[in-house]
């Protein structure tokens, strides 16, 4: 699969000035060729212009919004280029649940065992309390 990085830069407000360049639909023309041929240079591919909004402060408390004439190139990441029949990392990675325990590792399904310094109940409780529950039983 084919991954994109994108690049979005505004559209050059004013037009430039050139020899033989007069009305100002041709200077902003010109502007506007510069910049796409110049991110061209770079590797960046032109795919649209977007007129975006976006809230700007006016004043001491008030906001509005304004519009702003966004251009939005993309080209091919350079990882995708280098090495394009390489897994991803998600299928080389071995799944942590599918990993065997060791043989000398304890199963965590087998129930604690009482340490021989702690004393049991039954050890606990007296001699009355022993005969208390033999005769209750």
């Amino acid at each position: 699969m084919t991954r994109f990085e994108y690049k979005v830069v505004p559209a050059p407000n004013r037009g430039l000035k050139a020899k033989g360049v007069k009305r100002a639909e041709d200077r902003f023309a010109l502007a506007l060729s510069t910049v796409m041929n110049e991110l061209g240079a770079e590797g960046w591919d032109y795919v649209r212009a977007d007129i975006l909004p976006t809230e700007e402060r006016s004043g001491l408390a008030s906001k509005q919004t304004v519009y702003h004439n966004m251009l939005v190139f993309r080209r091919v990441l350079e990882e995708a280029m280098e090495d394009p029949a390489s897994p991803a990392p998600e299928e080389t990675e071995e799944p942590l649940a599918l990993a065997a325990p060791d043989d000398e590792e304890v199963l965590w399904d087998d129930p604690p065992e009482t340490p021989p310094e702690q004393p049991t109940e039954t050890d606990a409780a007296g001699p009355e309390d022993q005969r208390r529950e033999a005769a209750a039983e």
